[in-house]
């Protein structure tokens, strides 16, 4: 969606403060970080905002702030350059990300400066909020009739949440957030940057790699979304991510005493389990895939085949509301109609008969129903012919960026991606042990990825 005339203006002016944005970024002005409530120290970096342009269509129009933080190399006499980092959601912030002391290795924070923003909607770059408090209907509906209230229950969320949200609701989406990067490369001066995206920042390192590939230093993406995938896939190879790992769990059990369920039919618990709490034991177990927490699955499990109600998820941020202006926009997910729900549905089942499905993958689609119109960010093959070397890490078993889409990227960019293979289950490969972190800290230190593919054990 494009927003169009005075109502554009109006809000856009309110927004930013200003009439217009200078095509080139203005200088950044650093100073102290907010501080963080729940941290007893102050934040250790220095923080500014960034003006860009609203649309970048019309760059001398309206204008908006985002939020950037910096931690300056702690080695300065032997500094490389910027790393810039993202770790998704969408709707985690940036900069608060690239201030994080543990993530990154201290060899690694000594020879770069770690820089984050906040993307569009996020942290303090136009927070897109909105009313999730009412009650949907069900998001797995048996007939047209609940189909159509589904649907109609998106479109009013939708319109409600875009209306709340003028004018960053229509330009939100990771091309958009790319072409920010690059004002934000240019005003810190440098030539090129390292990056370092998890997750569905991947998606943003990969955008960036796609227009501005001659200003990429390194690249690295862990946990990759795959911007070519279908519906039909976006929904089923999560689906067959979500149960290859709850095979991976039972194997845990089968071989560890101290699993709850240790020593019992684990799938037909599981059964049991689910008849009792449905879809909120599906979505707490789902969400403790990513770690993967396979302590408190067993006992979630057991709880609920004992009758013992599970509570009910949470969502960190804003990611509920801002999908709707991210998700809904990089990916082409318009059902059309109960036809067409109902074969994505049982294709979902057929490859996920376990889980029933993943609940990502089923509730981003779900969700996007009510979005008119195309895609402002088409899917589309990854075209990263300018950029350097890449480094893709992915987990054997991700519940929410399947290996099945590491691969996928790997194929479609042969000559310049390497892939690294976590042996192991969860999301987010970097921080998981010395194999992984060693091997992007040497490829970003010096450049160099293996000469061939490779897998670190779990």
């Amino acid at each position: 969606m494009r927003v169009f005339g005075a109502v554009l203006m109006v809000s856009a002016l309110l927004l930013s403060g200003a009439a217009a944005a200078d095509a080139s970024p203005s200088p950044i002005t650093w100073g102290a970080c907010p501080e963080d409530p729940d941290s007893p120290t102050p934040p250790d970096g220095e923080c500014g905002t960034l003006r860009v342009p609203l649309d970048w269509n019309r760059p001398h129009g309206p204008s908006i702030d985002l939020a950037v933080a910096r931690h300056r190399a702690t080695d300065p006499a032997h500094r490389i350059g910027v790393l810039l980092a993202d770790a998704g959601g969408p709707g985690t912030s940036g900069a608060e990300f690239a201030l994080a002391t543990s993530f990154f290795s201290p060899e690694v924070r000594a020879r770069f400066d770690t820089v984050g923003f906040d993307v569009r909607g996020t942290g303090r770059s136009a927070f897109i909020r909105c009313d999730d408090t009412t009650v949907p209907p069900s998001d797995e509906p048996a007939n047209r009739a609940e189909f159509d209230a589904l649907r109609q229950y998106s479109r009013q969320e939708v319109a409600d949440c875009r209306a709340g949200n003028l004018p960053v609701f229509d330009h939100a989406d990771t091309a958009v957030n790319a072409q920010d990067m690059d004002a934000l490369r240019r005003a810190l001066g440098e030539e090129k940057i390292s990056f370092q995206g998890m997750s569905y920042g991947t998606l943003l390192g990969q955008q960036y790699a796609e227009k501005y590939g001659e200003h990429v230093r390194a690249l690295v993406l862990d946990s990759s979304i795959d911007h070519s995938v279908d519906l039909r896939h976006f929904v089923g190879d999560r689906a067959t991510a979500a149960d290859e790992l709850f095979g991976q769990f039972t194997a845990w059990c089968d071989r560890t005493e101290t699993c709850a369920l240790h020593g019992q039919d684990v799938r037909a618990t599981w059964e049991r389990a689910f008849a009792n709490a449905g879809t909120s034991l599906r979505d707490l177990v789902f969400s403790d895939m990513y770690g993967p927490n396979w302590d408190d699955v067993a006992q979630l499990i057991a709880d609920a085949a004992a009758g013992r109600p599970p509570m009910t998820a949470r969502f960190e941020y804003n990611y509920r509301s801002i999908r709707l202006a991210v998700v809904c926009q990089d990916f082409d997910l318009r059902i059309r109609d109960f036809a067409q729900y109902s074969a994505v549905r049982a294709e979902e089942l057929r490859r996920g008969p376990i889980m029933r499905g993943s609940t990502l993958g089923h509730d981003e689609a779900t969700a996007c129903l009510g979005v008119a119109g195309p895609p402002a960010n088409p899917p589309h093959r990854l075209d990263i012919a300018r950029a350097p070397q890449v480094l893709l890490l992915n987990a054997r078993y991700d519940p929410a960026t399947p290996y099945a889409w590491a691969r996928n990227i790997h194929r479609q960019a042969p000559a310049n991606t390497t892939l690294l293979t976590y042996e192991g289950s969860g999301h987010v490969v970097y921080p998981r042990n010395t194999c992984t972190r060693s091997a992007v800290d040497d490829y970003l230190l010096t450049l160099k990825t293996p000469r061939h593919d490779v897998s670190c054990p779990a």
